[in-house]
């Protein structure tokens, strides 16, 4: 069994602390892990003694955010798949099917969404191996979430009889995909014994699903394929042939196969799970006190109730209020009613409208080589807190609109600047003159950190030039 995790989301609702640019499933937002790390470790023994090695498929843009996550938790993949654009889950699990079955295996695939919540892991481990059997027969399973309210953000799954809850965990046959309900119909659901949550995950024989796509939505099959075959090796991943890849259509996995075969079967799955798709579902699977309050960082409250307050960076005090949301960045504040969060994507949309960065950027970026903060800026300067891991190396690189300069605050630094190179030391500075290929790379067991202050006409990134570059970034 493979399992692969579809890391491709954004996570719009959960602003300001999910954005484009580091989305929910790279967040610790019920601890410390992140929720894709939480997805990778929940594995370990589905296999047995067995290593599990995932198959990811992400964002070109999330490549080395996924390695590095991996990495710290000791974990490797399978391999991580690179989309070069966004197509939906049903292309995204093609190419994946078709990179398992490269070496001329045809493994049973798990696919999982890399930012779900599922706290008991034994009871997971159980439903999975309870459909492993229908899904080497052939079958394409998916895995129901036996519900718990009249919840209306979720598609379903009926059955033809009721869910016992004292059954073995066994496959059903599915009767329907249902869409979203409205509130009277998900509680005549709930009522009935006879609907389940559909979690949008999945367990199949890699041929299984490529043989039903071929049926049912073959210019997908085709189009992954044909990515996959004249995609190219770079680093630890496998990128997809954009051109090939772009000509898929974009559908999910529910409409372009499993709502139209007859090989479908559901395993309901009771493990407390939960797409923690708003911050009130956030609140739902945190740790609250006695008051039904969920807080995270420097929080200090008074007559607070039913409320979820999450500090990044300052503390954040909060006076008499209830079913509140709060959730303090670098940049940004939301406070929202714990009602109405599922429309904190209608703010993202007016940000993006606006041109506002915040829509899809925090302050603090991450980078293969390590993160800078942008901590302050005007007109003609730009000031930047840069970490760089200890081995790392920026790219070889020159600027036409600006000049930089950079002090050490802790590390050493190996600076190119022309045909020099030298060594700085803790508070010890140099000048990067417009124009000039310069580099800096972390020679030292500590990680490096540094203040650069740029001046110019012109600050964005795109005023980069690479001459080159160990990460494989161009341009």
């Amino acid at each position: 069994m493979i399992p692969v995790i579809l890391s491709g989301g954004s996570g719009t609702r959960l602003w300001p602390l999910s954005r484009a640019g580091y989305p929910k499933q790279f967040l610790g937002l019920t601890e410390e892990q992140t929720l894709f790390q939480l997805t990778a470790a929940r594995l370990a023994g589905l296999n047995g003694n067995a290593p599990v090695r995932p198959l990811v498929v992400c964002n070109e843009g999330h490549r080395f955010i996924v390695a590095e996550q991996l990495r710290e938790k000791g974990l490797s993949a399978h391999a991580i798949v690179l989309e070069p654009v966004a197509r939906n889950t049903a292309p995204a699990i093609a190419a994946a099917a078709v990179t398992a079955m490269a070496d001329g295996q045809d493994p049973v695939l798990l696919v999982l969404a890399a930012d779900h919540a599922i706290p008991d892991t034994a009871a997971f481990h159980e439903t999975v191996r309870a459909g492993l059997s229908a899904a080497e027969a052939g079958k394409l399973v998916t895995f129901g979430i036996v519900p718990t309210a009249p919840e209306t953000g979720y598609g379903y799954i009926s059955v033809a009889n009721r869910i016992d809850a004292a059954a073995p965990v066994a496959p059903m046959a599915v009767q329907a995909f249902v869409e979203k309900p409205d509130l009277q119909t998900a509680q005549g659901y709930l009522e009935g014994g006879r609907h389940l949550w559909n979690s949008g995950m999945f367990l199949f024989k890699a041929s299984a699903y490529l043989q039903e796509l071929e049926r049912f939505a073959p210019a997908i099959a085709r189009a992954a394929r044909e990515a996959v075959e004249k995609g190219k090796k770079d680093l630890d991943f496998v990128r997809l042939d954009a051109e090939a890849f772009a000509t898929s259509p974009e559908d999910s996995i529910d409409y372009a196969v499993m709502e139209r075969t007859d090989k479908a079967v559901v395993v309901p799955l009771r493990a407390g799970w939960s797409d923690v798709g708003a911050w009130n579902a956030v609140w739902e699977v945190s740790a609250k006190d006695a008051q039904g309050n969920a807080f995270r960082g420097d929080v200090v409250a008074h007559e607070v109730r039913n409320s979820h307050v999450h500090a990044e960076h300052r503390l954040v005090s909060v006076l008499g209020i209830q079913d509140v949301v709060v959730v303090e960045t670098a940049d940004a504040v939301l406070v929202a009613s714990k009602s109405r969060v599922q429309d904190v994507k209608k703010i993202v949309e007016k940000l993006k409208a606006d041109g506002r960065s915040e829509a899809s950027a925090h302050r603090k970026v991450y980078r293969p080589w390590g993160a800078y903060d942008s901590i302050d800026h005007g007109d003609r300067y730009q000031v930047k807190c840069i970490t760089v891991k200890p081995g790392e190396k920026l790219s070889v690189q020159m600027h036409h609109h600006r000049a930089e300069h950079w002090i050490v605050v802790s590390g050493t630094a190996k600076v190119q600047i022309g045909d020099k190179e030298i060594l700085l030391s803790e508070n010890q500075s140099t000048y990067i003159p417009l124009g000039v290929i310069h580099a800096l790379e972390n020679p030292g067991k500590i990680p490096l950190e540094l203040i650069e202050v740029q001046s110019g006409a012109y600050l964005g990134e795109d005023d980069i030039v690479r001459f080159s570059d160990r990460y494989g970034r161009v341009g």
